[in-house]
């Protein structure tokens, strides 16, 4: 593989940092299709267009790697949701965009999603791996945080539940749906969208104006 020519005037670490970024990158899916028991240097470089010597230079261990690969990965993901947050303008397209996103993701990455999950079930016995699992899982959850903030605000109604409780209800979700979803559950990525509405209306319940609305055909 040809090596990127850096801009002139780079520093020696904004050109080792971007090789890094470009090799964790094309590992990703051999890491992915491995998990963290199955996995090291020399494997990965046996499943790539990359040498071993080549990825020893640039990664410490496997540990270096996977870490570097996954948060890129998931920066990714943060991004997607992102998107989806700041373009919707009303409670139903931001719910159904979300819930869209999620039943997308699950079924296009479920192999980069089992990846992290290992490596977050790692890090209970890789001290190595702690910090970056965690920073890892804070971006997530203020990620969710973001969208159901705002679906609260297009909703006229409070948040039922802090931002550590709530990512934690839409992890388990995520997760209980992959694994589902790789077992060949066929309505996996279904249930897992229906299961999304459902929390959300026990954290957030139904907007003001739909409340409204009904109050007054009730009242006809």
């Amino acid at each position: 593989m040809e090596k990127l020519q850096p801009a002139r005037g780079r520093t020696r670490d904004a050109k080792f940092a971007e090789r890094r970024a470009e090799l964790g990158e094309a590992a990703l899916q051999t890491l992915a299709e491995l998990g963290y028991a199955r996995t090291s240097l020399r494997e990965i470089a046996q499943n790539s267009e990359f040498s071993h010597g080549v990825l020893h230079y640039y990664f410490t261990d496997k540990v270096d790697l996977i870490l570097c690969s996954v948060r890129q990965y998931k920066a990714r993901c943060v991004t997607r949701y992102d998107e989806v947050t700041t373009t919707s303008t009303s409670f139903d397209e931001l719910l159904d965009g979300f819930a869209t996103a999620l039943g997308d993701t699950l079924r296009k990455d479920a192999t980069m999603h089992r990846l992290w999950y290992d490596l977050r079930a790692q890090s209970l016995f890789e001290e190595a791996f702690r910090a970056d699992v965690a920073a890892i899982d804070k971006s997530l959850e203020k990620m969710i945080w973001r969208v159901m903030t705002r679906l609260a605000e297009l909703a006229g109604q409070p948040l039922r539940a802090p931002s550590d409780v709530t990512y934690a209800i839409f992890d388990g979700l995520f997760q209980q749906a992959l694994l589902k979803h790789l077992s060949g559950d066929r309505k996996a990525i279904a249930a897992l969208r229906a299961n999304v509405r459902l929390v959300v209306a026990q954290l957030v319940g139904t907007p003001v104006l739909v409340k409204k609305r009904k109050a007054a055909l009730a009242a006809v």
